[in-house]
């Protein structure tokens, strides 16, 4: 593991979706590079509480907050409480999102809803929220060159269209073009607006998709690097992405894919 414990010293952070998977991964890493850690969940308060434990473990600071990151009035008492608890905000990783498949013309409008409530909406409402603090306060030069950091979880399928996946590939498309605008908008005020881009990784959420040899093998004919990432993948690029290593980058997609957006399809001529 490669982290400076002083990379983001004296910076607090809110996580969303930080009880499992890339989300977890990222907030353990931003808490061993120095920030101070919201984890906030939706409903699994005992992951949530044990991840604070670890980093509390490990000399950092962190607590736990539940919200459902789609309705306004919890995203709002959620900054708020992080707000008194650690008195600003420097960095917010927009990581909670869901999937609800169907095959298109069987997919209801709760499915579509949903995930658009909570994989564009939720980052939406909690962005607004960080960029008011961050207008509020301005530069601490003393902490860090930006006034804030924002980072949104993307995926490949903002760029790969996605069968059976409408609703997530319209997410995820929506969060590219909602980031690259926030951007854009908020750069003069010297905020910083990225997105990361998954590929395939090891997560709860697609363990079927890598859990059998037989699985993985599949799975790797979509990858030109011939594995499948780990958390740790992402975490390392948000910890990048969030300090000041990275801080005339604004306004754009890292892609943390293996190579998944090189059409491997075609390496053979097609």
């Amino acid at each position: 593991m490669s982290y400076s414990p002083y990379l983001l010293k004296g910076q607090k952070a809110i996580v969303t979706g930080a009880s499992s998977g890339i989300g977890e991964a990222i907030a353990r890493y931003l808490a061993l590079s120095g920030a101070a850690v919201a984890i906030n969940y939706h409903s699994e308060a005992e992951e949530a509480e044990k991840i604070v434990d670890d980093i509390r473990a490990n000399n950092g600071e962190a607590f736990a907050i539940q919200a459902d990151v789609s309705k306004e009035d919890q995203v709002k008492a959620m900054f708020q409480q992080t707000l008194q608890n650690f008195g600003t905000i420097d960095i917010l990783v927009n990581n909670a999102g869901l999937q609800k498949d169907s095959p298109f013309v069987d997919m209801t409008l709760d499915q579509w809803n949903t995930v658009i409530g909570v994989n564009l909406t939720g980052q939406f409402l909690c962005a607004r929220e960080a960029a008011k603090e961050f207008l509020r306060r301005g530069v601490q030069p003393q902490i860090s060159s930006a006034a804030g950091k924002i980072i949104c979880m993307s995926s490949v399928h903002q760029v790969i269209p996605w069968a059976g996946h409408v609703n997530y590939a319209t997410s995820k498309g929506g969060i590219d073009m909602m980031m690259q605008s926030i951007a854009q908008e908020l750069a003069p005020h010297k905020i910083r607006v990225n997105s990361i881009a998954p590929g395939a990784i090891k997560t709860p959420i697609n363990k079927s998709a890598w859990d059998t040899p037989q699985d993985e093998a599949k799975l790797l004919q979509l990858i030109p690097a011939k594995r499948v990432g780990e958390v740790e993948d992402i975490a390392k690029a948000a910890v990048w992405l969030a300090s000041d290593d990275s801080d005339y980058v604004n306004g754009t997609t890292l892609f943390v894919d293996g190579g998944m957006t090189l059409y491997p399809g075609f390496t053979n001529n097609g």
